[in-house]
């Protein structure tokens, strides 16, 4: 049996006002691709399958569209809500869906109802060896846990309630046969390593949970946070299949790849996804910037650019894009700033000789750099123009 672990694939999201519908119908098109190459049987979504509550009618689509496409290739889908995702949309029509090989878990009633399945080559019967797969849909502490039963909403208090009744439903399972388990959970296990780009868990309780919540399981496929990363051999997050921040820059975006037969899981390897555009994130002088052959990579990037000129250039955005095109975030970070450049805005208007001082002062204080002679010269005239019209300032 041959599973292909991934999550967060928040279909419908942008990137910094970039829409990405495209570059995620690619990812879908790389994902059907291994599936079929691999012989995957079963695909493991871990959830924020959408980016938001009310998905628009062409995400939608595209989900219906790579549903389709995997259960077409001869994979099975298992499938759990996130905390972007409105569980109950996501989870409309799940039992007919499983007819369809679909099987959403999006519902607290249905987190201990695994999907079973046969291993090996006996003829399946209950005392025949078993995969177990069990999906935890997102659980917001101060909704659920009334329904748990539990005195503190907290993360750690409602997981840990999930989990048990998912062993207590495992153990019952495993009286007469040999039952391996898969557990797919939306939340921030221990030991992660955060993106820029996941919405904070903590309100409502403790965000992180410890990993020995998961012990005992076969294999646990988490989703939330968006790095691929093992927190431990059986505790896994796959990774966003795509770069949602800049902080994410450096990832090997992918899932994990997982071989179970009658003994256990037997390996897990990692599956890579291809970027369609790289991330650069740039800093130094914009002359640096503009004229060193060392950038030459990104020309065709995203860009994050801090420029570290003492003032702030001139046009400095419209400068950028002239070489990097798609400059998408600007911010100023200046080395050797003039003693001026710290001072409080309101400690430079206490100090201002007069009204064009003042003028100047405000300036320089929202752009980082000094009124050159010209603009001086603008506001001075202005300012005689409002003095000989008889404003008072």
């Amino acid at each position: 049996m041959r599973l292909l672990h991934t999550s967060d694939w928040h279909l419908g999201r942008s990137f910094h006002g970039v829409g990405m519908l495209d570059a995620q119908r690619g990812f879908v098109d790389q994902l059907v691709a291994r599936v079929e190459e691999l012989s995957v049987d079963i695909v493991l979504i871990a959830g924020d399958v959408y980016d938001r509550a009310l998905p628009g009618v062409d995400v939608v689509g595209l989900l219906d569209d790579a549903l389709v496409r995997l259960t077409g290739a001869g994979a099975r889908v298992v499938l759990t809500s996130g905390n972007h995702d409105s569980a109950i949309r996501l989870g409309f029509a799940s039992r007919l869906m499983e007819r369809g090989g679909v099987h959403l878990r999006t519902r607290l009633a249905e987190l201990d109802t695994p999907l079973m399945i046969p291993l090996g080559d006996q003829p399946e019967d209950d005392r025949s060896p078993a995969l177990a797969i069990y999906g935890i849909p997102w659980l917001e502490p101060r909704l659920v846990a009334d329904h748990f039963g539990v005195e503190t909403a907290s993360h750690f208090e409602v997981t840990r309630a999930a989990t048990d009744r998912i062993r207590a439903d495992l153990a019952s399972r495993s009286t007469s046969r040999n039952v391996h388990s898969v557990v797919l959970a939306h939340t921030f296990a221990s030991g992660g390593i955060s993106s820029d780009s996941e919405r904070d868990l903590s309100i409502g309780g403790v965000g992180a949970v410890p990993l020995d919540l998961f012990a005992g399981f076969s294999y646990t496929a988490l989703g939330h946070l968006h790095g691929r990363q093992a927190l431990s051999p059986e505790v896994r997050y796959s990774g966003s299949p795509l770069a949602y921040s800049f902080s994410e820059a450096q990832h090997q975006k992918g899932g994990w790849l997982i071989d179970v037969d009658e003994s256990g899981v037997t390996s897990v390897e990692p599956v890579h996804w291809e970027a369609p555009r790289k991330l650069a994130v740039l800093r130094g002088t914009i002359t640096e910037l503009l004229e060193s052959d060392h950038h030459a990579w990104a020309e065709d990037a995203y860009c994050q650019v801090t420029l570290t000129d003492a003032q702030r250039p001139a046009q400095a955005m419209e400068r950028l894009r002239a070489r990097f095109p798609d400059t998408l975030v600007l911010g100023f970070d200046p080395e050797g700033a003039p003693p001026s450049a710290k001072v409080s805005y309101s400690s430079r208007l206490a100090e201002a000789e007069d009204d064009l001082s003042v003028c100047c002062g405000f300036l320089e204080h929202v752009r980082g750099r000094e009124p050159d002679d010209a603009e001086r010269s603008v506001l001075a005239e202005a300012l005689e123009t409002v003095r000989l019209q008889g404003v008072s300032l």
